[in-house]
């Protein structure tokens, strides 16, 4: 079974728990979960499989697992060696932030996948002869916004 399987189905079970995946020296997290480690750590987000995903290396654990606490959010630690058994697991009960921290990551997360389009496209068209002017009416926008949040 694929780890992405294995983790969807423990999310059928552990709907409001971050799955962290051991695979080596790496921590890996997918979907959901993915959205609000990035967001906590600005991480990268990457797709695998129609799935978002984004992982950290092994120093990075302790570091990752305190703010998880401090911020109460449930989580458990799955290892690739150990057949995929539960190694670690946090429940703060009715204390549980995921949702919250969901929300917060999800709406993060899209505008910034937005605006990595938007640059994107601006990479791409850089050459093109209208170019100059979508980045003047770009700057414009900019400014103007400025003048107003200034006032």
């Amino acid at each position: 079974m694929g780890i992405i399987r294995i983790v969807k189905t423990a999310k059928e079970v552990h709907k409001n728990d971050i799955i962290l995946v051991k695979i080596g020296k790496f921590y890996h997290v997918y979907g959901k979960d993915a959205y609000i480690v990035s967001y906590i750590f600005d991480y990268k987000l990457k797709k695998v499989e129609e799935v978002y995903m984004c992982g950290f290396p092994q120093d990075s654990y302790n570091k990752v697992i305190a703010k998880l606490e401090e911020k109460k959010i449930n989580y458990m630690i799955l290892d690739r060696r150990n057949n995929y058994d539960v190694d670690e697991f946090c429940d703060n009960k009715n204390l549980n932030t995921y949702t919250t921290f969901f929300e917060k990551a999800r709406k993060y997360i899209n505008l910034k996948i937005r605006i990595e389009s938007i640059n994107n496209y601006l990479l791409e068209n850089i050459n093109k002869q209208d170019f100059k002017n979508i980045l003047n009416k770009m700057e414009e926008i900019i400014n103007e916004r400025r003048k107003i949040s200034g006032n």
